[in-house]
């Protein structure tokens, strides 16, 4: 699969950690926009009055999703494990070309930092850090998919995955690889979401109910809302077989966007569904902004992966190949 590799240098620790930090920042005024009460730094509004989030933004970070198992009881690392974890990553991810992979080292942009302020895992709630436990109902759901998998797992091209396929990576994005940006845009009544992985734009409704039945969609159907400086967004209506990290039709995901400094918004997203997980959780992470470009994620663009799957899976079923 064809990538848009991204540039290679990482968000500064100083930067990172500015989201955490909201102090006078008057050196920082991000524009006439921005605002300062009694010393203390206020988000830009837009000239319909509500929070500016527009802009192109980064959320790479090294900080692992869950918290591994070595720091079981830690919220946040010290400084020295801080160090420690982040130079073994670091090296991990340089020696990632010597296993067999689709990807030279040099796509890969994960960044270089943990998150500013020092948590051992993006998951902030349950306060151990890790992704609650499935359901019953969702580890039998589980081992169907995966028992059909190893049955038929070339048979059409609907049995690969919707990121094989270049349909859509998913949503919401977590720092991964690469492409690590949003870009946001506001009007009135509408904010727009645009992912540069895999091109995924949503457009949300600002204001207005969601529907009972929503139509699934592979992004759900979303709507917003501003609670004081931050826009909540509440989704519903998935396909399945697109929801957030395997979970069912009836996800519900809440997203807060909250502008804590000037060129960063904290990023929050809470998942629940009872017939997926036994409770719902919450992560979060900062997003930089950015004066670079989005890229085109040009998925299909002389990619003949999915092609070869498929004609290869015909000739092993005509015992042409072994």
């Amino acid at each position: 699969m064809v990538s848009m590799g991204r540039r290679m240098v990482g968000v500064s620790a100083v930067v990172a950690v500015a989201w955490l930090v909201v102090a006078p920042l008057s050196a920082q005024s991000n524009g006439p926009a921005a605002a300062f009460v009694d010393g203390a730094w206020s988000p830009p509004r837009t000239a319909w009055g509500v929070p500016d989030l527009q802009g192109i933004w980064d959320y790479r970070t090294m900080t692992p999703l869950q918290r591994p198992r070595e720091f079981s009881d830690q919220a946040l690392f010290t400084e020295e494990e801080a160090a420690t974890f982040l130079e073994r990553s670091l090296a991990e991810r340089a020696d990632y070309d010597r296993s067999p992979s689709v990807h030279a080292k040099w796509w890969l942009d994960y960044g270089s930092d943990l998150t500013g302020d020092g948590r051992t895992s993006l998951i902030i709630d349950p306060p151990d850090g890790r992704i609650p436990p499935l359901t019953e109902q969702a580890r039998v759901r589980n081992q169907a998919r995966a028992q059909n998998r190893r049955a038929h797992p070339s048979d059409a091209a609907d049995h690969r995955g919707l990121s094989e396929r270049c349909l859509t990576f998913g949503t919401p994005r977590l720092p991964g690889g690469y492409n690590n940006n949003y870009q946001i845009l506001q009007t009135p009544g509408h904010v727009v979401i645009v992912s540069e992985m895999v091109h995924d734009t949503r457009i949300i409704l600002i204001d207005r109910p969601l529907p009972d039945a929503p139509i699934p969609q592979w992004h759900g159907e979303s709507r917003g809302r501003y609670e004081g400086d931050t826009l909540v967004v509440e989704s519903m209506g998935y396909v399945a077989q697109g929801a957030f990290r395997g979970a069912t039709g009836g996800l519900r995901l809440i997203e807060r966007f909250t502008r804590v400094a000037p060129g960063v918004i904290q990023y929050e997203i809470t998942a629940d569904d009872p017939d997926t997980w036994t409770r719902p959780w919450t992560l979060m992470f900062p997003m930089q902004k950015t004066d670079q470009p989005l890229y085109e994620y040009a998925c299909h663009e002389g990619n003949l992966g999915l092609e070869n799957i498929l004609r290869n899976a015909r000739l092993e079923e005509a015992g042409l190949i072994p």
